[in-house]
């Protein structure tokens, strides 16, 4: 039986940009939750493996990976919008290559300067993206979709929700820039499924 998903155990909230960077996810599921249900025997999944690093050949994006908790109020972090070429790794959810929904947070600018995801946006179907873990695998996911959405609807389900194999998000923000409000006023989100992994 597939468990709950993440995003029903999440409080209601809307995702907030922090400034011009990467999104504050919505209020997150309760830590190693995503570990209550083992992997399918049909799905191919990989054992468990803190990221290392992030690679996406068609946007020229290449970051270590940063672990990224829990704000005090229940909200995803996101990395230092002083550092806008750092890429993290939502430390709760699933591990790049587990079961699951892998998340994977980055700036599309910050500090006056382009962001690890300035040009997520570009993205398509098909498009590779590797994830080097501490076990020494590659995690290799290639796109299914990528969206760009209004931050007060925030798609929860979809990000958190519970698969039957194993997924990456990639999330940034996104849309036109809100100057009163200091905020883009969107999310662009990509979603891929693992497809092979190697030493």
């Amino acid at each position: 039986m597939i468990r709950k998903t993440l995003a029903a155990v999440a409080l209601a909230a809307v995702a907030v940009l922090g400034g011009c960077a990467a999104p504050t996810l919505p209020a997150a599921p309760a830590p190693a939750a995503h570990s209550l249900t083992p992997p399918s025997a049909e799905s191919a999944v990989l054992a468990k493996s803190k990221p290392v690093s992030l690679d996406i050949p068609k946007i020229g994006a290449h970051s270590t990976l940063v672990p990224l908790g829990l704000n005090a109020d229940n909200t995803v972090q996101v990395p230092p919008v002083s550092t806008p070429l750092q890429a993290g790794w939502y430390e709760y959810s699933p591990t790049p290559g587990e079961r699951g929904p892998a998340v994977v947070l980055g700036h599309v600018d910050g500090n006056k300067h382009e962001g690890i995801f300035f040009r997520l946006k570009e993205m398509a179907p098909g498009d590779d993206v590797a994830i080097a873990r501490a076990d020494g695998t590659t995690a290799h996911f290639v796109v299914t979709k990528v969206d760009q959405v209004p931050k007060d609807v925030f798609p929860s389900d979809a990000v958190y929700g519970d698969t039957p194999d194993a997924q990456l998000r990639l999330i940034t923000c996104g849309g036109v820039f809100d100057r009163s409000a200091h905020n883009y006023v969107d999310n662009v989100i990509v979603y891929a499924r693992l497809v092979a992994d190697g030493h």
